[in-house]
């Protein structure tokens, strides 16, 4: 396709990016698919005040919303956005299943091209009440039978949408080479003392299906090496009760840090990554780390071992946690390390990421309907699933 296209980018916070894959993936699609297509991204007008909004940023065109991209606002929010871009865009790349109430619409009175990425399997969080579950599940199965494409993010959710909806999803992970090495500063140090001696590292949102509480109670319990956590500690009570809870000499719990290269500061130089999620498909934190080289060590949960091609360290339980911890040593630590850079370096570039998308985006032009596929595990009974770990792809 030679003619340029235009493509509204749905679901994210807004660019410039702050931090959220979601949105460091939007502002990568703009510097490669804006040298082929114009863009539209949709921001928040919640997280960019007035003083600071740029109507054209990389070349491409912003719009924003008085919304919150996030949370029960995220179902007008997506919803406003399709709408809106329905009266110029040719392409809507959602991400997100948050409007996808909206989606049969948009098929039966438009002839407009739907790509939308799941962003795993939402609705299994346990961030979410009854209700809100109930809506992902069916905002979920709308997404994928009435987007022209849909995109898994991780071959296990590959598995889930097949199984469970007939769909062949497109499997394109994150990047994470906008990451980087950097070194300890004297003044980074001296702020936090603690980072002079080999130390764990883990950012996060802190919500239960990152398993923090696991994470922080491990570490309590040995002194192997200390543990530093990155997250958002006092958006929710959750978080704020384990953050007045692990007043602990090994644990050292830090606010947000929004700058990628302080964050990258503290980050690289770990000698080991916490990757506690539990539900979801590939995450950017986790292919991040992967990328700068640090071993990992992870929930045992099919996403995770898929992303890392079983080649982490992985834990099921507390005790199992602190049996990983105490039996650390260089060698092994160094080992793993290097594997899980090789396999960042081989699928986790934007450049592969970005490709990937270009493509997509010109093959949705020019379909009409998804062809359907059949799942045998879904003759499979989930306690046999259950037991070699595929319960995501119950079905039955």
């Amino acid at each position: 396709m030679s003619k340029i296209k235009k493509i509204a980018i749905i679901g994210t916070v807004g660019v410039p990016a702050n931090y959220g894959g979601f949105e460091t993936l939007a502002e990568q699609l703009i510097e490669e698919l804006g040298q082929h297509h114009h863009i539209t991204v949709y921001c928040s007008g919640k997280k960019y005040p007035k003083k600071d909004r740029k109507q054209i940023y990389k070349g491409a065109e912003l719009k924003y919303l008085p919304l919150d991209a996030n949370g029960i606002q995220s179902i007008p929010y997506d919803t406003l956005s399709i709408i809106h871009s329905l009266f110029y865009a040719d392409v809507l790349l959602i991400l997100g299943v948050a409007g996808a109430w909206i989606l049969p619409f948009v098929r039966w009175f438009t002839n407009k091209k739907i790509i939308i990425s799941i962003d795993g399997i939402e609705w299994k969080r346990d961030k979410w009440n009854f209700l809100a579950k109930w809506y992902l599940f069916w905002a979920e199965s709308l997404a994928v039978k009435y987007s022209h494409i849909d995109i898994s993010d991780n071959e296990a959710i590959q598995d889930y949408t097949a199984a469970r909806y007939g769909s062949l999803s497109r499997i394109i992970e994150y990047g994470a080479d906008h990451t980087m090495k950097v070194p300890l500063s004297e003044q980074t140090i001296k702020k936090y003392p603690f980072l002079n001696r080999p130390y764990a590292f883990k950012v996060c949102r802190i919500e239960p299906e990152n398993n923090v509480h696991l994470i922080l109670e491990a570490f309590a319990s040995t002194d192997k090496m200390p543990l530093i956590v990155v997250g958002n500690w006092d958006k929710s009570q959750y978080g704020a009760a384990l953050k007045k809870k692990y007043s602990h000499p090994n644990i050292h719990i830090l606010d947000p840090v929004y700058d990628q290269k302080k964050l990258d500061e503290l980050r690289s130089n770990a000698a080991l990554y916490m990757h506690g999620h539990s539900a979801g498909g590939t995450n950017p934190s986790l292919v991040e780390a992967m990328y700068l080289g640090l071993p990992v060590l992870a929930n045992h949960v099919s996403y995770n071992r898929v992303t890392t091609e079983n080649k982490a360290l992985y834990f099921d339980s507390k005790d199992n946690l602190i049996l990983h911890i105490n039996n650390l040593y260089t060698a092994k630590l160094i080992k793993i390390g290097d594997e899980m850079k090789e396999i960042a370096q081989r699928r986790y570039t934007w450049s592969n990421i970005a490709k990937k998308y270009f493509l997509l985006t010109e093959e949705v032009l020019v379909t009409q309907r998804k062809s359907p596929v059949w799942a045998e595990t879904s003759t499979v009974a989930y306690q046999k699933l259950l037991q070699k770990n595929l319960a995501h792809l119950k079905t039955n």
